[in-house]
């Protein structure tokens, strides 16, 4: 069974609503930092069976069902595993019919894979983040090297940006 990641598992289950309703108790339920701070007392309150006390409240979506109980316990249980953002050489190539932004470098340490992946857009702008997700446990060898690409069509003229380690570039 693969290990629960947060960011494309945990967070993805707390809504914008969830969200907004911890922010004045100060926890910011998409910030890995916070969430890992408090996962004993949210897990307490997801398996919460009080209706005045369960989070979500019943009346915004909740409880949350049993399995994705059972997946944020199993991603705190097991290490709070998270994606890395990596670092690479970003190629744009513009042609008549597609847009192709490659990364390509060495991955941290061996066992890694990673991605490209649309992390937001708008009418004016597309932001892509490369992604890198360490192994679950180390890995003998060599950090591998990596070319990485993610295709869209020419006629998307929007702005692109990447977001790698090193920030956002517009490219």
């Amino acid at each position: 069974m693969r290990t629960p990641v947060y960011e494309l598992h945990i967070r993805p289950m707390f809504t914008a609503t969830d969200r907004d309703h911890m922010i004045p108790r100060s926890l910011n339920l998409w910030s890995y930092d916070e969430v890992v701070e408090h996962a004993e007392k949210i897990l307490e309150l997801l398996e919460d069976a009080d209706p005045n006390r369960t989070m979500p409240p019943p009346e915004v979506g909740g409880p949350w069902p049993q399995e994705w109980i059972d997946l944020f316990r199993r991603w705190k249980e097991g290490g709070r595993k998270r994606l890395e953002v990596g670092a690479a050489e970003i190629t744009v190539k513009r042609t008549t019919g597609a847009v192709t932004i490659k990364a390509t470098g060495t991955f941290p340490a061996a066992g890694y894979q990673g991605w490209l992946q649309l992390e937001s857009e708008s009418d004016t702008a597309k932001t892509y983040v490369l992604y890198f997700e360490p192994p679950d446990a180390p890995v003998a060898g060599t950090a591998g090297a990596f070319e990485l690409k993610e295709r869209y069509r020419a006629t998307d003229t929007r702005t692109l940006f990447i977001h790698d380690s090193t920030g956002v570039q517009e490219h």
